[in-house]
């Protein structure tokens, strides 16, 4: 047993020292993950190690990782307009770094290379298309303005080696002035719409009443002439119809008890009460 024990506590400090050497020369790279060696002898190494398992030499060589995946940031800034309207916008910016040039960034940005670059070329971007466009134009015309961001920000962001997946504006508020006057112009584009209708409705009222006065004027011509081609026999029949007309109602009248004489005369002759107010 003893023999055994000696044998067992000689070989545990080498055990060790083989399980923790071991330990430190292995290390692993996850899903949307990359890593580049850092060499104390040769510095950054050019190669980048994929997803795995890996050997690496303890002390003279170490991992760093990297986030490749595509991660999401808001930029925002206040610039003014082609008018001179300020202008508060928010861009969302989904970025990735470029998987080949990660040595490069990690060289010249480090691992906060986002930080340091997009706040400063977004703000750059959007303070040179803003400045070329007037406040109505950014809101009538929002989609070519974000496709000229997304332009020349995908452009400035490939000399850093970063890859933007979208570029999109998200808010967008202009200065208390602008909002006025905006507000300003709708009410008197609503006020000249109601005035306009007022104007056609006016119109319709005097086109309505020229033709009403024209079919009076055309049916008291018709009359007159019927008048004159009938002669009184016209007027006569007329006052008959109207004296059986009151005296119908007379007679159907609770309220009448008799009839005068020339409603009475109306319905069997030809005398009638109009008739005989005429003479």
């Amino acid at each position: 047993m003893n023999r055994i024990s000696n044998i067992i506590s000689k070989l545990a400090l080498p055990v060790g020292i083989a399980t923790t050497a071991a330990a430190y020369s292995m290390y692993d790279v996850n899903g949307g993950e990359r890593v580049i060696i850092f060499s104390r002898l040769q510095g950054i190494k050019r190669q980048v190690v994929g997803e795995g398992t890996h050997f690496l030499i303890p002390w003279l060589e170490k991992p760093i990782k990297f986030n490749i995946r595509t991660r999401p940031r808001s930029i925002s800034t206040n610039t003014g307009s082609k008018d001179l309207q300020m202008v508060s916008l928010t861009l969302r910016i989904l970025h990735r770094p470029d998987v080949e040039k990660i040595p490069s960034i990690y060289q010249s940005l480090g691992l906060d290379y986002d930080e340091r670059v997009l706040p400063s070329i977004s703000n750059e971007v959007l303070k040179s298309i803003v400045a070329q466009f007037d406040a109505a134009e950014l809101i009538t015309q929002r989609e070519v303005v974000s496709a000229r961001i997304r332009q020349e920000l995908s452009e400035r962001a490939q000399e850093f080696h970063i890859r933007l997946e979208d570029v999109s504006i998200t808010h967008m508020t202009f200065g208390n002035d602008f909002t006025k006057a905006v507000e300003q112009k709708q009410i008197a584009q609503q006020d000249a719409e109601r005035a306009k209708f007022l104007v056609e409705k006016a119109e319709q009222e005097r086109q309505a009443a020229v033709i009403r006065a024209e079919g009076e004027a055309e049916a008291a011509d018709f009359i007159s002439k019927a008048l004159q081609k009938a002669g009184d026999g016209l007027l006569l029949i007329r006052r008959i119809e109207a004296s059986k007309e009151i005296a119908e109602t007379l007679a159907s009248s609770p309220n009448i008890t008799y009839l005068p004489n020339g409603a009475k005369e109306a319905q069997g002759t030809n005398n009638s009460l109009l008739l005989n107010l005429g003479r």
